[in-house]
């Protein structure tokens, strides 16, 4: 088993979220087509991880949570993904989208082992079924949730009326700052960022509400 950790000082994610009714699918799903450079089917399976932690309980807060996220699709599967996320930035500092500090973590081989391995235990899973588009620096997913058959732990799909949700977010980590780096300046800073997401809302804008949450 192998673990590749990708974290950086001051590394966050950006996202804004929203969600809708089927009705809406079709129109949603035309006006991102028209203003994103690539669109496919996308299905994924999440177990979330808590570990309760002697420092975390003295103290009072709330236990850092473990998010294990795999591809599925066409019968093939990629290997794990870990990741976590602390609290956001306070909406006084960042009112226009959610900025939380993010760290992921590549594993190769038996990634819930591993978890396991570090002091976590599963609490939950789902499945999420739907599309994810590509806009520059961004990932959108818009999805439905698939809960989990408890005799097979296979997905259970989803029924016609479900919510759809969408997260409109940073496909990779970004920094504070953006250091220059052989003459030219990074654009990968959570100014940047924001800046990309709410062009998103924009775009949106009167067909899905796209908002800041606190997770």
């Amino acid at each position: 088993m192998f673990a590749n950790t990708q974290t950086h000082a001051h590394a966050y994610e950006v996202a804004l979220f929203g969600e809708f009714f089927a009705r809406d699918l079709k129109a949603i799903l035309n006006r991102l087509t028209l203003h994103t450079e690539s669109a496919a089917p996308m299905h994924t399976r999440e177990i979330l991880f808590e570990q309760f932690g002697v420092q975390s309980q003295i103290q009072g807060d709330e236990p850092a949570l473990l998010r294990a996220k795999k591809e599925l699709g066409d019968g093939t599967e990629s290997g794990w993904t870990l990741f976590s996320y602390l609290k956001p930035e306070s909406v006084r500092v960042h009112p226009e989208a959610t900025v939380r500090p993010w760290a992921t973590c590549e594993v190769i081989g038996d990634a819930l082992s591993f978890a396991s391995a570090l002091g976590y235990v599963q609490r939950s899973q789902i499945y999420k079924r739907g599309y994810a588009f590509r806009r520059g620096a961004l990932i959108i997913q818009m999805f439905q949730q698939e809960q989990v058959d408890p005799k097979t732990s296979l997905p259970i799909p989803a029924h016609t009326d479900t919510l759809w949700e969408v997260e409109v977010k940073t496909a990779t980590q970004v920094n504070t700052s953006a250091p220059a780096s052989s003459g030219h300046v990074q654009v990968s800073t959570v100014r940047a960022a924001i800046d990309a997401v709410l062009e998103v809302q924009l775009i949106m804008k009167g067909l899905l509400d796209l908002r800041r949450q606190d997770l």
